[in-house]
């Protein structure tokens, strides 16, 4: 008998050489995008993104509001559109407002999250489903989930092995991603509590994944994620989705980058047209113009001495900032 510390049930699959060399690829990028930004994006980027990933994660369900069309629902407007897709896109905003309070290991807060995600659109919102249910792709069944009774306990099983298992976060979460789409516990919404999912459980390595939009990339290759799934079962193994998933993040993190870079380049040169305009500005000021935090705005100062963008003459509280024309 296993003992309680130990995974009852581990998931089929494979460490391809891809894999591994995917995992570095990514490890290295979030390294990267960690060591150059704050301890997160700033709140407009942040807020952006998390519109990207609801629009686009929806959209994989056929939700067919824009990125405006959500982004006027987050701000409280009035949008003309279907009721059921505007209460989609409302629940979505709900649930990942909770992200950062969820325990990606409990099987309540599962329930908890999918009770708001499908609120006023299934009656068995918050409880697993209590029939039969496949995956369709027009009238041919791709997909047949395991019988309704089997559900609670292979759910249990899942999150107990991604709770402990010593595979890498970037792998374990990938490999949850599939086989709760394979187990499809819900009766609806399993698609988007899914990817919502594996987010979660991204951000116990690395809190910045909780803004990195990896659904948008999803959705430009939709028809290669449902082909990654139905060959994983095929194979019954999630190593095929794997590759995916972790092809998905990386170009996802590799964006996030290229965004990232392009906000710090307009954040400097805000701050030195500042400087040149006020010789006497204050880092107050500064977060003033750019939107930064204190310790965002010190952090580009420090990278512009350094550059010998600028330099301080005379004392901390009554010198002057001269920027260097060469």
């Amino acid at each position: 008998m296993a003992k309680k510390s130990e995974p009852t049930y581990v998931p089929p699959f494979t460490v391809s050489d891809e894999i591994t060399t995917l995992v570095a690829d990514i490890a290295e990028a979030i390294g990267h995008l960690t060591a150059i930004a704050e301890t997160q994006p700033t709140p407009q980027l942040r807020k952006l993104n998390r519109i990207k990933t609801i629009q686009s994660s929806l959209a994989i369900e056929n939700n067919t509001l824009s990125i405006e069309q959500v982004t006027a629902i987050l701000e409280g407007k009035r949008v003309l559109g279907p009721p059921n897709e505007i209460q989609e896109v409302k629940n979505a905003i709900d649930v990942y407002e909770l992200l950062f309070e969820l325990n990606p290991y409990n099987e309540k807060d599962l329930l908890r999250a999918h009770k708001l995600m499908m609120t006023d659109l299934v009656r068995e919102n918050g409880r697993f489903r209590q029939g039969g249910v496949g995956v369709f792709d027009g009238e041919k069944c791709i997909h047949l989930a395991p019988p309704a009774q089997r559900v609670p306990l292979l759910i249990a099983d899942l999150l107990h092995w991604v709770k402990l298992t010593k595979v890498h976060p970037l792998i374990s979460s990938c490999v949850f991603h599939y086989e709760f789409e394979f187990i499809h516990p819900f009766a609806d919404g399993n698609g988007r509590m899914g990817r919502m999912w594996q987010t979660l459980l991204l951000m116990q390595w690395n809190p910045i994944l909780a803004w990195i939009p990896v659904e948008t990339i999803v959705k430009e290759h939709q028809q290669d994620y449902y082909a990654a799934i139905a060959q994983s079962d095929r194979e019954a193994s999630s190593t095929s989705f794997i590759t995916y998933m972790l092809n998905c993040l990386k170009q996802a993190v590799n964006e996030m980058r290229k965004s990232n870079q392009k906000s710090n380049q307009k954040s400097n040169q805000k701050i030195l047209n500042a400087m040149k305009d006020n010789p006497k500005v204050t880092i107050r000021e500064l977060q003033e113009v750019t939107g930064l935090s204190e310790s965002g705005v010190k952090k580009i100062i420090r990278q512009l001495k350094a550059e010998n963008a600028i330099y301080r003459s005379g004392s901390d509280k009554n010198g002057l900032w001269i920027v260097n024309h060469n």
